[in-house]
């Protein structure tokens, strides 16, 4: 027993059992068990969604800004075009970036699935 008073005293809890509990102490019981219940039910429902929530800000932040890169890509594109390359026509440029655009989209058309393997 007084090695066990001893750990406590010195703040070893290893060695140390709990203190019995009296009836006195069902506030601080209470309260812990309140706790534990807030605390699961919270790591269990709040943290999912704020982690869904994150994804879809960063998501739509990153979409946006890359879509506002990719026009002001296109419209250096064009601009280069036509003022560097020697016929200095805008058709010209038109037709190198609708061209660019075109095969792009002809690659991705060939590479989608049918129909029935989305369904699965």
């Amino acid at each position: 027993m007084a090695q066990t008073r001893s750990a406590v005293a010195l703040g070893d809890s290893a060695g140390a059992s709990p203190p019995a509990t009296t009836d006195r102490d069902w506030p601080a019981q209470a309260a812990g068990v309140i706790e534990s219940v807030v605390t699961t039910i919270r790591d269990r429902s709040v943290a999912p969604l704020e982690a869904v929530a994150r994804v879809l800000v960063y998501g739509l932040l990153a979409a946006l800004v890359s879509s506002v890169l990719l026009v002001l890509v296109a419209v250096a594109v064009v601009r280069v075009l036509v003022v560097y390359v020697p016929p200095h026509r805008a058709w010209f440029a038109d037709a190198v970036l609708g061209g660019f655009f075109s095969l792009l989209g002809l690659i991705l058309w060939s590479r989608r699935r049918p129909r029935k393997a989305r369904a699965r």
